[in-house]
């Protein structure tokens, strides 16, 4: 191609395509000889063929006739010389050639030759058909025309003046052959896949000369990325040629329209072919939700969209990677969770290409929900202790940390730091989360803190004890870590466990703990058969775990026997003053019931009111009347009358022979009597106010 357009440059400098070398025809040229010396040249020419006419004599004879010609020269006048010679010219296969040739002061034959080939001296030029010569012969005008010009023209051409010698410059006749429409394989309409790369190419055949160049564009604008190759016959001459555009189509190429276009210096404006582009390519999906903010619980519609040629066969749904079952076609309606937010919806659609997939997360508003509760922590005395829990809202939830029973908000957060904690930082925290803006969700949740710390011993209230009896001490223990042990000592020695003589000591837990430490235990020193010296001694309850030792001392009280003996003096004292009332009462009464037996043997006997008896069951009004009245002799009369009853049955009579019956005066009961008089009654006899 450099050569090419060197050539079509020269070419356009010199003659511009075959027409400029007409518009020249003064001499002058830089390769032009003056006028005298093609004449001396001529002359020197014609002596030498009549020497060469002459044989070797005329030779001998070359010297004489050179002067005779110098001479004859001088005196005949200009001699023959070109006015015009031809250039070299390209021109257009099937177009005219011109080759412009004139002579001065010569009126001579004239012919042309082609590659040395003489065409003849007419000016028609038989035997080339497509071969003349124009021009006025008398003006010395001899210019070679070729129509239609063919590739066989392409050679050398001279002018020459046969009789005066002279020849022109050779000049050379290019022949341009146009490029032919190219070709571009499975056009015009190319079936690509969307996203595979793709090489296409387009190939110019023929005898196109010079070699075209082969080009892409679309719409107008030129593309790159193609690679150029020649392909050469076995002569090595040029045989056809090929351009490859690579290229990776989208689904936005179908249907596009490419253009290859050959081109050379023979066609500048060069031959187009046009191919389509049909795009087979997978779905392009677009996935939408509506509403995309939503409220836990509220229905929410999906719809997946895609163009895809050939069309869609098919749509599958999943959520968080897990397929959606009974999901079919564009649409899908869910109701909406917490889970919506981290666990995406996706949308595949499938075609005979291939598949795509597209997906989006819900804004889903919910309350708080808790993931991580807070895990117990246990750290020595002085150092740092850090809680931490983990709850999810949409939109987040405010998290705060209180301790177990107060308002005192700690910290806020997903942790808590407690720096340089003591005993008294011990007990539960709570990790907090107000409810969302749906009032739904939130919570609380809690975790121990224990902070390990030297045992903390307290010795407990313990029973007075009896002198030679049985005897108890007790003492609490708290501790974190749990302690090692647990001791008991006192003058003559000290005891962790089991018996030791008259002491035994035992542990068990205690039935409550202290905030923040763990259950603490309780350790009771029994001592059986107590001495003197047991009351007057101390008794250390220790504890020691890795962090230290603590301990309390107890002492035992004792329990004296006077108070006894005075309560059971007083007990005795209470029963024989008790015995000796119930002894009282039932003399009394045997006393009265001997008295009612007499008043039945003796019914003819009547005691006259005002009459005195131990047992008399007489009211303060016979007290009072008797008083008044003589108590008279005990008299006989006969109550007959108070014999049986009507069952048959003997009723006691009445000793006041009806008295108190006729008043109507009930005998009220002595104070001082033993018994309740019996209610006398006496048959026949009413009473009257």
């Amino acid at each position: 191609m450099s050569s090419l357009g060197g050539l079509q440059a020269r070419d356009r400098g010199s003659l511009g395509w075959g027409e400029e070398s007409s518009a020249k025809g003064a001499p002058g040229q830089g390769d032009r000889r003056s006028a005298s010396e093609e004449e001396v040249d001529g002359e020197a020419r014609a002596t030498a063929n009549l020497v060469n006419l002459g044989g070797h004599t005329l030779r001998m004879r070359v010297p004489a006739l050179l002067v005779l010609l110098f001479c004859f020269r001088g005196s005949a006048g200009p001699s023959p010389h070109f006015l015009q010679q031809p250039e070299d010219l390209v021109v257009l296969l099937g177009e005219e050639a011109r080759l412009r040739c004139a002579l001065g002061a010569y009126w001579g034959l004239v012919q042309w030759t082609k590659s040395g080939l003489a065409l003849g001296g007419q000016r028609d030029l038989p035997g080339w058909s497509r071969y003349w010569i124009s021009g006025n012969a008398a003006n010395g005008q001899h210019d070679l025309h070729i129509r239609p010009v063919e590739l066989e023209d392409e050679a050398s051409y001279e002018c020459q003046a046969t009789q005066a010698g002279l020849r022109s410059r050779p000049a050379q006749l290019h022949v341009l052959v146009p490029p032919e429409a190219p070709q571009v394989l499975g056009g015009p309409s190319v079936s690509l896949i969307a996203g595979v790369p793709v090489n296409l190419t387009c190939r110019s055949r023929g005898d196109a000369r010079p070699t075209p160049e082969l080009l892409w564009f679309r719409d107008g604008v030129r593309l790159d990325g193609t690679t150029f190759h020649q392909i050469l016959l076995k002569e090595g001459t040029p045989g056809s040629v090929e351009s490859t555009l690579t290229l990776t189509p989208s689904s936005h190429d179908d249907g596009a329209t490419l253009v290859c276009r050959a081109r050379s210096q023979a066609l500048p404006a060069g031959r187009d072919t046009t191919i389509t582009l049909s795009l087979k390519y997978p779905p392009e999906v677009t996935l939408s939700a509506s509403p995309h903010t939503v409220q836990e619980g509220e229905k929410v519609t999906f719809l997946c969209q895609a163009t895809a040629q050939p069309p869609v066969t098919g749509y599958r749904w999943a959520k968080g990677g897990s397929p959606v079952l009974g999901a079919r076609g564009p649409r899908l309606e869910v109701v909406a969770d917490a889970s919506f937010l981290t666990e995406p919806v996706s949308c595949e659609v499938s075609n005979a290409v291939g598949s795509a997939n597209r997906s989006t997360a819900l804004d889903v508003l919910f309350g708080p929900i808790l993931q991580a509760k807070p895990e117990p922590v246990s750290v020595d005395v002085g150092e740092d202790a850090s809680f931490s829990c983990a709850w999810r809202g949409n939109p987040l939830p405010r998290v705060t940390w209180t301790r177990r029973g107060g308002a005192q908000v700690l910290g806020s957060g997903a942790t808590l730091r407690l720096p340089s904690v003591g005993p008294e930082d011990a007990g539960d925290y709570v990790c907090r989360a107000e409810p969302g803006l749906s009032g739904q969700g939130g919570g609380a949740a809690e975790a121990r803190l224990t902070v390990n710390a030297p045992p903390v011993v307290t010795a407990l209230h313990s029973e007075p004890a009896f002198l030679r009896g049985p005897a108890r001490l007790q003492c609490l223990v708290f501790a974190s870590p749990a302690p090692d042990a647990v001791v008991w000592s006192w003058d003559e020695g000290f005891l962790e466990a089991g018996s030791r003589g008259r002491f035994l000591v035992e542990t068990f837990p205690a039935p409550e703990s202290r905030g923040g430490q763990s259950p603490g235990m309780i350790s009771v020193l029994h001592i059986s058969g107590t001495q003197e010296s047991d009351f007057s001694r101390s008794f250390n309850c220790s504890a020691r775990n890795r962090l230290g030792e603590g301990g309390a001392q107890a002492s035992l009280g004792r329990r004296d026997l006077l108070p006894t003996v005075r309560i059971v003096a007083g007990v005795a004292a209470a029963t024989t003053t008790l015995l000796m009332v119930i002894t009282g009462v039932a003399l009394c009464c045997w006393r009265h019931g001997k008295a009612s037996a007499s008043f039945s043997e003796q019914k003819n006997l009547m005691r006259i009111p005002g009459s005195s008896d131990g047992c008399s069951s007489r009211g303060p009004e016979e007290e009072e009347t008797g008083s008044r009245e003589d108590r008279g002799p005990i008299v006989h009369t006969d109550h007959s009358d108070l014999v049986l009853e009507e069952e048959g049955t003997l009723e006691t009579k009445d000793p006041t022979n009806g008295y108190y019956k006729v008043r109507g005066v009930s005998p009220p009961a002595s104070p001082d009597s033993c018994v309740t008089s019996p209610q006398w009654k006496s048959p026949g006899i009413s009473n009257f106010p």
